[in-house]
């Protein structure tokens, strides 16, 4: 669906992880369109739970305000607690960063691929 060529350029990726993502209806349906960018988006661990900063998912177009989604909200992603363990020792070292690399459909399920570098 969408995929962050630039975070290559940027970074030594040394390892590639997948998250499931938390996500509204709305978004789901602007994902499945297309209407979707990566390209500044990181994860960050914060009191044991990961999330999403800078993904740009558009407004559903056809939804009322009361339904409608933030864009740049961000967004909690799903792992194993020791997964998350991980990245948080990995993160608290000088120096690495876990840019999202591309979301994917994966049985019927928006997926992340993050990058340690």
């Amino acid at each position: 669906m969408a995929r962050n060529r630039e975070a290559y350029h940027e970074y030594f990726v040394e390892e590639e992880m997948e998250a499931g993502i938390e996500l509204m209806g709305t978004e789901v349906k602007s994902i499945r369109e297309g209407r979707v960018n990566i390209a500044d988006s990181f994860a960050r661990v914060e009191k044991g739970q990961l999330f999403l900063y800078g993904c740009d998912v558009q407004p559903w177009e056809t939804a009322g305000k009361w339904f409608q989604h933030e864009a740049k909200r961000p967004r909690r992603l799903l792992m194993h607690k020791r997964e998350i363990l991980k990245l948080e020792i990995q993160q608290a070292q000088k120096g690495f960063a876990l840019p999202l690399l591309r979301l994917y459909w994966k049985n019927g399920k928006v997926k992340a691929e993050l990058g340690i570098g």
